[in-house]
């Protein structure tokens, strides 16, 4: 038989660490966090309100863009909490998701790649595993850094990447839940950290591969690289939880474009899109702004005074967006239920938002009914006791609870109720 190919000689992995063992360390640590991410990531899909058009920016979804329910506005910290969590666990998963890749790197190499049928199916699912979890966690951090170095849709591609790494994870799963198991039990994980290097031997030779045939001396213990991931870890964690939770942890957020300190003035808090990087211009905002309100039967035109001579109403509601940054301001404004009524739409079904905005994904966007009806859901015109800055939606903006940061859709030129969708 031919020589394998530099990566694929079974010499060259010699870490004395790797084994079973250490591995399903990894791996169970990911099965906490991996269903977690999963759970969190339908869950924010399901924030959008897929159902209503134009929310949903994955037209050939199919069977995987389903959703059981309509998106709750109770707890209004709701959608803060879930993207708060996925992507500040997703950050903080990736030192142990690297450690995995690590573990397992030898049996990547296999050679011959392919020995029987059996084991071709087990490489493409392993294929499939690894490269849409490294797809969807690359793409997902640079998406939480607002930086976007590819021309595809990332709401899109997250969507059908998300699916194919479920997919791989539960068949995955299925297959090696028994060996991580037994693995655990072979070995005592509080023994282990209780060695160091001078206690640390190789694994005794295992059917997966994972054990090298003629390991180097330790540089490292077991007890050393777990630290090391763990610590790792958490210094992510406390480096990104900060945009989400706030206080005092906001100034903590270094790996946050959005999500750090700001000025005390009453709209220094974060913006995702000013208004000059969208086309607003002053004259659009200005004095001969008017909102147009649309109801099957009646229209109405309202300029900004008479809005604000409308009875007005003051929450303190969290704005969050997809990155995973958060904040907490108080909102005054107008009910949107009262618009409603305005045009005999109380019973609305649903409300399509318009922006002034041109041209952008979420220059419109659509609120259920019970978005409509929620008390707290208002058509803001100040914010923290000052008119809303042009960056923050002047002269009027949609402020939800426990909607997605791009369903409070600023800039508001026109609102059309509708009695069924």
């Amino acid at each position: 038989m031919p020589r394998a190919p530099w990566p694929f000689r079974s010499t060259v992995w010699r870490s004395p660490l790797r084994g079973p063992w250490l591995t399903s360390v990894f791996g169970a640590v990911l099965l906490v966090g991996i269903p977690l991410m999963i759970l969190t990531g339908l869950l924010s899909y399901a924030a959008y309100n897929p159902g209503l058009s134009p929310n949903d920016l994955t037209p050939g979804r199919g069977l995987f863009g389903f959703y059981l329910f309509d998106w709750p506005t109770r707890p209004v910290w709701l959608y803060r909490l879930n993207q708060g969590l996925h992507v500040t666990v997703g950050i903080a998963l990736v030192p142990i998701l690297l450690a995995k890749l690590w573990s397992v790197i030898p049996k990547l190499f296999d050679w011959p790649p392919v020995r029987s049928v059996a084991m071709a199916l087990e490489r493409i699912t392993i294929a499939l595993l690894v490269g849409s979890v490294l797809f969807e966690f690359v793409t997902g951090i640079l998406n939480s850094q607002v930086f976007y170095p590819w021309k595809f849709s990332f709401y899109e591609a997250h969507l059908y990447g998300a699916w194919v790494f479920i997919g791989a994870f539960v068949t995955h799963l299925a297959l090696k839940l028994p060996t991580m198991v037994r693995s655990l039990r072979r070995r005592s994980l509080r023994a282990e950290l209780r060695k160091g290097i001078a206690d640390t031997e190789p694994e005794p030779p295992d059917e997966h591969g994972l054990v090298a045939e003629r390991p180097d001396p330790p540089t490292i213990s077991r007890r050393g690289a777990l630290g090391l991931v763990a610590a790792s870890s958490l210094g992510l964690l406390g480096l990104t939880a900060g945009q989400s939770i706030g206080g005092r942890l906001r100034s903590l957020a270094l790996f946050s474009p959005r999500g750090g300190s700001y000025g005390s003035a009453p709209n220094d808090f974060p913006v995702n899109k000013t208004a000059a990087s969208v086309g607003i211009k002053a004259e659009e905002t200005g004095p001969n702004w008017r909102l147009a309100l649309k109801g099957s039967s009646s229209e109405r035109s309202i300029s900004r005074d008479e809005l604000m001579a409308m009875p007005q109403h003051t929450y303190d509601l969290p704005i969050a967006c997809v990155e995973g940054w958060s904040v907490v301001a108080t909102w005054t404004g107008v009910r949107i239920a009262d618009l409603a009524r305005m045009v005999g739409a109380s019973g609305a079904d649903a409300v399509l938002v318009e922006s002034l905005e041109k041209g952008g994904a979420f220059a419109q966007a659509s609120l259920s009914g019970r978005q409509i009806r929620d008390q707290q859901s208002l058509l803001a015109l100040q914010v923290n006791g000052a008119d809303l800055s042009m960056d923050h939606g002047f002269p009027a903006r949609v402020i939800v609870p426990a909607a997605p940061g791009v369903h409070n859709t600023k800039w508001v030129r026109q609102m059309t109720f509708m009695e069924s969708v």
